[in-house]
């Protein structure tokens, strides 16, 4: 008897989990500086706030306890349930707080929450992993890439908006409420019957080998390079567009337009289609194309700078092939992570991949702004398209990993 919960159901329970992650965590990211600001913090304690980002860099290091810990379906919806219930209660505790008072005691719970918050992320992802096969994980990853988006777009649009109508506590309750709601969909998830063991059961005591066994599989490197790469030609113009069109002389209300919210829609839109595209035409002929429309978009980047007339008009399309291309690289990224993780490891190894996008992310965005300093735009915009022909290079030259034909195994094959 088939007792699984039907597809449509599963991706719809995966959509409302990723995005209760990321709505809280884009609201408090973009409102908790705005209104520092506003209430004439200083800069270096502003600057505090970039620790809000160290759970989602670090959490791989207690990844193997969620790993080691669940067997069944049941200890995934224990601890998915338990980490957002501690966020959610969080996010309820902070709103009887006043930001000018306690501003370090509200920047230590909102990273304790993003902790609890990354432990639902590393439960998450490894049933995800176990639940669909081969051919629709990219499916699932459209509905974490597609949670994600359309999370940025709410907590740091919509919500922003709202902020500024019923203020800070009226509106945090609400939140936290959300938080709890979009979890009541993993209630009623099936996969086999009652206490079914739907992983690799792990007997031995942990050993270093539970993050480093990741790097020893055979082949690996090439997956290394591939997650460092893939994003970096579109993470240097990502984080100066916005200074970019500041100094074009465009308003807040004009980037947050073009950017937070026609740019955000593109890579929704572009990371459900994503998902179909993978499916239809395989993980390696996807990595080629994604990565030609990111050599593209920065080749147009290059000509906006250079030759093409800088409007709202090709604004709008340069934007849109920047995000189109990232909501597409998202999919090819987080689908062939799904195929490199080791047989009841899934969450520490899918972890330590997107961790390392994360790590290329910082080291880009962080460089793009020196490089931009140094020589201008235009500079910028070349190096991130020397990059983005390197990483398609590699993938059409060296990256030869190539995925079972038939089973839905979890594993790198050459």
């Amino acid at each position: 008897m088939n007792v699984d919960t039907p597809k449509g159901y599963k991706l719809f329970t995966f959509f409302c989990l990723y995005i209760a992650q990321k709505i809280p965590m884009s609201f408090f990211s973009t409102v908790i500086p705005v209104i520092m600001r506003q209430q004439n913090f200083s800069l270096e304690t502003i600057g505090l706030l970039q620790l809000l980002k160290l759970p989602w860099i670090l959490k791989f290091l207690w990844s193997p306890v969620v790993d080691r810990s669940t067997y069944r379906l049941n200890d995934f919806k224990a601890w998915i349930f338990s980490s957002e219930l501690i966020y959610a209660c969080i996010i309820f505790s902070i709103a009887f707080l006043d930001l000018s008072a306690t501003p370090q005691l509200i920047i230590g719970l909102v990273i304790v929450s993003f902790i609890a918050s990354a432990t639902q992320d590393i439960a998450t992802d490894a049933l995800a992993v176990i639940s669909f096969n081969k051919k629709d994980k990219s499916l699932v990853n459209s509905m974490q890439s597609m949670g994600g988006f359309a999370g940025t777009m709410i907590g740091s649009g919509a919500l922003l908006l709202l902020y500024n109508k019923v203020g800070w506590g009226n509106l945090l309750p609400y939140l936290a409420l959300f938080v709890l709601i979009a979890v009541i969909p993993l209630i009623f998830f099936r996969m086999g019957a009652k206490g079914t063991i739907i992983k690799p059961k792990q007997q031995e005591r942990p050993t270093k080998d539970d993050i480093l066994g990741f790097f020893k599989q055979k082949g690996i490197w090439k997956q290394v390079v591939f997650l460092f790469l893939y994003y970096a030609g579109l993470i240097g113009v990502l984080a100066m567009l916005k200074p970019m069109l500041v100094d074009y002389g465009y308003s807040m209300k004009d980037i947050g337009i073009m950017s937070g919210i026609v740019g955000t829609f593109i890579g929704c839109l572009a990371s459900f289609a994503g998902g179909f595209v993978v499916r239809k035409i395989g993980r390696h002929t996807s990595r080629v194309l994604f990565a030609v429309f990111t050599f593209v978009t920065t080749i147009y980047f290059c000509l906006l700078i250079n030759v093409i007339p800088v409007n709202i008009a090709t604004l709008h399309l340069g934007i849109s092939l920047l995000w189109g291309s990232y909501g597409l690289s998202v999919i090819v990224v987080y689908t062939t992570a799904m195929d490199c993780v080791r047989p009841g490891y899934e969450g520490t190894d899918f972890t330590i991949q997107t961790v390392i996008t994360h790590l290329s992310g910082i080291i880009m965005g962080v460089s793009s702004g020196k490089i931009a300093a140094m020589i201008t735009y235009k500079g910028l915009f070349v190096v991130e398209m020397f990059i983005a022909l390197a990483s398609l290079l590699f993938i059409l030259f060296v990256f030869k990993l190539k995925a079972p034909k038939e089973k839905d195994e979890t594993r790198i094959t050459e």
